[in-house]
This record gives structure tokens, sequence and C-alpha cells, in this order.
């Protein structure tokens, strides 16, 4: 759909009776495959599209949505959105569209990668990954190894000026191995998603990986119960930014249901620890030049040597708050704005994994999370873990049935990234250590 399109659906809402409003439009379209033994399990491929209309009357707001994008029925549609608004009560907070003037140009973000693969292609990366896996030692079956791609068309227009549009593309590989036989038999996984195809990870690396770590998990053990310290592997260590995220959600902060909620302006973490949210990283995940109503987001640090520096922030929840929106609004064509971050990033220490562990008498190395129990309100956190001992600085036998409970203001304040920060899945994270978390076992 055309901006001038969006900008026709628009008119047809003021037209209708609304005080203001705006359209979005996303497109997508998308191809996988997954393999299992050889053999092509499933092959799909998703053409969509969808377009969003909010009709602002007053105080009051709703959204009409549609897969049938013929200009011929703009007018229905949009005399639906104002008839539904004027029903629904009011929001005191229910903000209209208010940025003007032409987006920000996409192209310097990268974001689309030209190059389409072919089905057959995605079966031989997946093929690849998966016969990388059965290759290591030890490896006994495979759950299958996945590969995919996938295009997206984002446009937006608002009753205030604004005309936007953007295309995200995406390359994705997967695998996952089994080890052991019968009830011993033990699983693990590596994948890797990038905008650029250039940009991903070799297939058979990946397969090699998960046919590692799941040999290394083979005869696990239940450690002793106690507090000791706790290293964290990237692929789980993000979690906790995501935990972080959640707590400084403007929509959670505004309602008070986030442990957080007094905490802007105060040391979080230990000095010299930065985390980065960034809607502008060149080939980022969840790079875009604007955000679901047309604000133009900017890189912050949310946590700048240590210090909580804001909440994020759509325009409602702003409102709420007696702030200005941060530009992360999120949102789908047929759903309301929310709050949600961009790239995030814990930024990388100065000491190696080695070196990070180096003085761990005894610990614990975690490689996957099961489960969750976070309570929002008091930041008490209980999850599932497995992973391996950490004894004298090195890692040790593998344990599972664990759980690492603590709450998260303590661990936050108490955390020391290392220096191997990658960015592979759009909330990114270095091994980090925790000092002093509860490792529930035998």
């Amino acid at each position: 759909m055309s901006l001038d399109l969006l900008a026709a659906l628009v008119a047809a809402a003021k037209a209708a009776g609304a005080d203001a409003a705006d359209a979005m439009f996303v497109e997508r379209t998308a191809i996988s495959v997954q393999r299992r033994l050889g053999k092509t399990e499933q092959l799909e491929r998703e053409e969509s599209q969808e377009a969003g209309l909010r009709a602002f009357v007053g105080k009051r707001s709703a959204i009409v949505s549609t897969t049938r994008l013929d200009p011929a029925g703009f007018a229905a549609l949009a005399e639906r959105a104002v008839a539904m608004a004027r029903v629904l009560p009011e929001d005191p907070f229910a903000v209209p569209p208010g940025a003007a003037g032409p987006g920000p140009d996409a192209a310097a973000l990268d974001l689309a990668d030209p190059y389409e693969p072919s089905a057959e292609e995605l079966v031989t990366r997946a093929s690849t990954a998966e016969e990388a896996a059965l290759a290591v030692a030890g490896v006994t079956n495979s759950e299958g190894a996945g590969a995919g791609f996938g295009r997206t068309h984002v446009a937006l227009a608002t009753s205030g000026g604004f005309t936007g549009s953007y295309v995200r593309t995406s390359h994705s590989i997967s695998a996952t191995a089994l080890a052991g036989s019968g009830t011993g038999m033990e699983r693990d996984y590596d994948y890797a998603t990038s905008v650029h195809l250039a940009d991903l990870d070799d297939a058979a690396a990946i397969g090699r990986r998960a046919g590692e770590q799941a040999v290394a998990r083979l005869n696990p053990t239940r450690p002793r119960s106690a507090a000791m310290p706790v290293v964290f592997h990237p692929r789980v260590a993000g979690s906790f930014l995501g935990h972080l995220s959640s707590a400084i959600n403007g929509a959670s902060v505004a309602r008070g249901t986030t442990f957080l909620r007094d905490r802007l302006g105060q040391r979080l973490f230990a000095a010299g620890i930065t985390v980065h949210d960034d809607p502008t990283r060149k080939r980022g995940l969840r790079s875009r030049p604007f955000d679901g109503e047309g604000m133009t987001g900017t890189p912050r640090a949310i946590i700048a040597d240590g210090v909580l520096t804001t909440w994020l922030l759509d325009r409602r929840s702003a409102a709420q708050l007696g702030l200005a929106s941060t530009g992360h609004a999120g949102r789908s064509p047929g759903g309301q704005p929310s709050p949600s971050p961009t790239n995030l990033w814990l930024a990388p220490g100065r000491l190696t994994q080695t070196e990070l562990m180096a003085d761990i008498g005894e610990g614990m190395f975690v490689t996957e999370m099961i489960g969750t129990s976070i309570n929002p309100v008091t930041g008490d956190y209980s999850r599932g873990a497995a992973g391996f001992m950490i004894r004298n600085g090195t890692l040790a036998e593998p344990v599972s049935g664990v759980t690492i409970a603590g709450n998260l203001i303590a661990m936050f304040a108490n955390l020391t990234p290392a220096n191997d920060l990658v960015f592979r899945r759009g909330t990114d994270s270095p091994t980090v250590r925790i000092e002093g978390a509860t490792v529930a076992g035998a």
C-alpha cells in the first residue's frame, strides 16, 4: 500500500468526523524450512498484509483493521472507526498523533537485504546445520534444523502530517541436537538471526555448536544448595535486560506495577555499567526510522554509569507521567501502541569470560534457563537453570534441575559484564557474573 493510499484512509477518517487519525500498513512475506534426519518435514511460505486505522473523537479512540485494501471501502472503514470511538469511554490520557513532516530516511539503517534465498537454498542451509550437528561424536539424534527468510514492509501516515515507510529483512538458521540415550539423553541448540545474509553465522558452525553443547551436558548432577557466584552465558544473560526493560516500561510505571517505579535517577548497577537502547544501529534487528506513532527514536543510555536515566515511553504513558515520549511505541495495525525497547544491549566490560571466572572457588555457569517466576512488583526472581559447575576458576561437571533465586534489585547491583558482546538477538549481552545468587539444588 502506498503512502498516498494511507493518507487517503486518514483523510476518510477526518471526513467521517474524527478529530485526528493515523493509519498503519504492514505487509509480510516469509519462507521457512524445517529438516530432520535428512528429510524436509516442513516448508512454509507466508504472504500477508493488514491495514489499521485509529480514529480519535475527543478523548475517545478506536481501531479497526482490515486485510481488504480496497480504496473503495475506505469511507465505510472510517465510518466504523469513528462510530466505535464515539461509544467508548473517554481516556484522559489519549494522545492523538502529533508528529508532522516526512519520516527520516531508512536507507542509512541498511535494513533491507535485496537478496531473497530460494527454498532450495534454505533446504541446503538447514541440511548443512543438521549434518554438522550429527557429525559431532556423541550426538545420537536430532530434533531438526531450520532456515528462514522474511521481508516486512511497514508504512505509517498521521493526520498531523507524518508519512514514512521502511522495509526490514531477516535471515535465520537453527539446529537442535540430542546426545546420549534413554533417560540419559540431553539436548542443546544454537541459532542465529541477521538482517543481511552476509552477517548470518555459518550453518555448519551453528550445527556443530549445538552438537558439542549437547554432548557436554551428558550425565548431569544436582549441586548442593548454596549462595554462590553465578555466571550467565550470553544467550541467557540477555534475559536480565528483558527484565530491566519490562520494569522501566512506561505503562507499568504509570500503573505502579514495577519494582523500579521509584528508582528513576538512582543507581541500579555498579559504576561504569551502561545499557544502551538504539533504534538507529545499522543493520540492527530492531532498528527502525520511526516508532508506531511516527516519533523518531534516538540512541540513549538507559543505564549510564550504573544509573537509571529514563523510562521507555509512548505518547499515552508519557502523558500519564507528565513526560515526553521517548519514541518507543511498538504497534501492530490492529493494536494500540505500547512501549517496547529497540536494539538493547549491555556494554561489554574489560575481563574475558575466563578472567571473569578465574577467582571463583565454587560457582555455577548457566547455559540454559527454564521457565520463569518473576514478581514484577517486588523484583523477586526464580528460574530453573542448567549448565556447569565452576570449580577453582574452570568449568567442571554439568548440572541440571537447579533453581536460581534472588531479587533483581540485588542481582543488578552485583552484576559484572565480560568483554565478549556479540550482536545476535536484538537484546544482547556479554557473559555476566552475579554475586551471591541462591543456587537451589540437592
